[in-house]
């Protein structure tokens, strides 16, 4: 026998549900920037579609006139409001507020994946520009390393705090509390960025204590993840190459499959939650190998290909 679902008396508007829907999520342990995630993508359609709460048929047409007005955007401007409209509405259903997802049938747009790693040369070019004699210049040396030797994301090496770093084992500790999947985890990192980052230790004030972040600001204030893009930006006019700072994650990544990382480690370090995002590394790094291929194939070079010759037809018998 089917089960009736009743749905409750709706007397909450669509922002007491966000709301309610953010302190769920935060009772679930989402970090703070996710939080700030789920409340971008979301209230914009309701601010669009205001009317349309709580009827599920209004919703659904609402929906797809909204992600149809996406239609003509990049997979990931596409897919990102989609996932967290769903999400949000299968919250709904499971407070008995909607008793089906306005988004069922809309399936996300498929992303190739667009390689955003930096070249090698522009990347030289851009560790040759902070003033090692300053400590911003220093700072700014050292995060570069580290994102580029461990592809963490911006916000959580900007958590960092000494503590979390061991020079000697060469490693640094990204904590639960501030890592975006709420899992800690270790990375590792080289010689030359633990030389960096020793010499970014050792210039601190001693009036800073062991909460201060490690890539503090002048003033010993935690940097914000805007103020780390400006200064890469900064940088980028300087060299002519614009530079973000996801940028050197993602370069990170490629870079360390093109030198023979298995893909497990790549994960690890990178922090995914599975394998799924890394497999879109990989197939970036399997194109690159076709395209190299494709110019320096040994059987290509060893064997000259002609034009075909014209076969003059075989004169029939009489």
């Amino acid at each position: 026998m089917k089960k009736v679902v009743r749905l409750k008396k709706l007397s909450v508007t669509w922002e007491q549900a966000v709301e309610e829907f953010l302190l769920h999520k935060k009772a679930e342990g989402r970090a703070p920037r996710t939080l700030y995630d789920y409340r971008k993508r979301v209230t914009p359609f309701f601010q669009a579609y205001p009317e349309a709460w709580p009827d599920y048929e209004a919703l659904k047409k609402a929906v797809r006139q909204y992600m149809a007005g996406l239609s003509d955007k990049a997979p990931a401007t596409y897919n990102l409001p989609l996932a967290y409209l769903r999400s949000f509405f299968s919250w709904c259903i499971e407070e008995n507020y909607l008793h089906a997802n306005p988004t069922q049938g809309i399936a996300k747009r498929k992303d190739e994946g667009k390689a955003r790693d930096i070249p090698e040369d522009v990347l030289k070019a851009l560790l040759a520009l902070p003033d090692k004699k300053t400590y911003a210049g220093i700072r700014d040396y050292a995060l570069i390393l580290l994102q580029l030797d461990t592809g963490i994301r911006p916000q959580e090496a900007l958590n960092l705090k000494p503590s979390n770093i061991n020079i000697s084992s060469l490693e640094a500790v990204v904590p639960r509390e501030t890592a975006k999947t709420r899992t800690q985890r270790t990375v590792v990192f080289s010689p030359v960025t633990a030389k960096a980052i020793k010499k970014l230790i050792d210039i601190r004030p001693q009036e800073w204590n062991e909460d201060t972040p490690l890539f503090a600001s002048q003033d010993g204030q935690r940097m914000l993840s805007t103020s780390w893009a400006y200064r890469l930006k900064h940088y980028s006019q300087k060299i002519g190459y614009p530079v973000q700072p996801y940028m050197l994650r993602h370069s990170s990544a490629i870079m360390s499959l093109r030198s023979g990382a298995s893909a497990f480690f790549v994960q690890k370090q990178l922090g995914h939650a599975d394998l799924q995002m890394t497999k879109r590394y990989c197939r970036l790094t399997e194109a690159d190998l076709h395209r190299e291929h494709s110019t320096a194939s040994p059987v290509r070079n060893l064997v000259q290909v002609r034009a075909p010759r014209t076969v003059k037809p075989a004169r029939r018998k009489r």
